[in-house]
């Protein structure tokens, strides 16, 4: 085992490694993520073949069992059978918009000591890349493909004062870049990261507008948005201005649900909005219609 001052081998005893992987560059494997997979008894992961070309560049020959999010269901029988398991997601830290979290509640639950180790991740790298404030973000993930909750997601990013990061996969990014322009408008500031620590490496910074017309056609590699948060001069505005910017919308013809969305994207809550939107358009709430 690789020997570093202050990092001593791994416990002995049950337990339970999370163990970050590179979202690229094989060089970025920690040390002790190496020693940790050496001493496993086993390494649960997402894809055998995947995780199996990793240990065989780092000369590592370990059992691999395929643990992904179709299988997780069979987490507490390989813990019952490795008592020593390392865990790994296809790239970057367990847990992060990858299966994971079921795995450390099975643990818990059977009082089986859980150590997450620090190490790469993909959405902080861009995150600094993006140049946009990093002091306070929210993580959101990967959105929702269509729907409601996707709208929702989207107004949420809209009206946040802080900055927000997301995934995505390279084949719908044009399309959630222009959804997140007409959420936000088409001039909020944001970048795109994609192939981080890989030989085509690209972090493009512009508007949401001007970011969805250079990815408008084929992409590769995995993604990252970045989106700055409302802007001081779009501060949520009094109840006066909703009201009359609700009117206004009735006036022209959009529907209580439409005005809704977009009180608020402007920082309204859900209920006033939907509130201000039914009386703006004169219609009754759900279940109040005449008998």
């Amino acid at each position: 085992m690789t020997e570093l001052p202050g990092a001593p081998p791994p416990e002995p005893g049950r337990r339970v490694w999370l163990v970050p992987t590179p979202v690229g560059n094989l060089g970025d494997i920690t040390l002790r993520a190496v020693d940790v997979l050496r001493s496993a008894d086993a390494v649960a992961c997402e894809d055998t073949r995947r995780s199996g070309a990793l240990l065989s560049h780092l000369g590592i020959r370990r059992p691999l069992v395929r643990l992904d999010a179709h299988t997780m269901d069979r987490a507490a029988a390989v813990l019952e059978q490795y008592p020593r398991l390392a865990y790994v997601s296809d790239a970057g830290t367990p847990g992060i918009s990858d299966p994971g979290a079921e795995l450390v509640a099975a643990a818990l639950e059977a009082d089986i000591p859980v150590e997450v180790l620090p190490g790469a991740t993909a959405f902080v790298p861009a995150l600094v890349l993006s140049g946009l404030p990093g002091g306070r973000f929210t993580f959101e993930g990967f959105v929702p493909r269509t729907g409601r909750e996707r709208r929702e997601r989207l107004e949420a990013v809209a009206a946040r004062a802080e900055t927000s990061v997301l995934y995505e996969s390279p084949h719908r990014l044009g399309a959630t870049l222009r959804d997140l322009a007409a959420a936000c408008g088409p001039e909020r500031p944001a970048s795109v990261t994609r192939e981080l620590s890989k030989k085509f490496e690209e972090t493009a910074r512009g508007s949401l507008e001007e970011l969805a017309t250079h990815f408008g056609g084929d992409v590769k590699g995995e993604i990252v948005i970045v989106v700055a948060g409302r802007p001081a001069a779009a501060e949520p505005v009094g109840p006066e201005a909703h009201r009359a910017e609700a009117f206004a919308l009735a006036a022209a013809g959009h529907a209580a649900r439409d005005i809704r969305d977009l009180l608020m994207a402007r920082g309204l809550r859900k209920n006033d909005a939907y509130a201000l939107a039914l009386q703006a358009t004169g219609a009754a709430p759900p279940g109040h219609g005449s008998s």
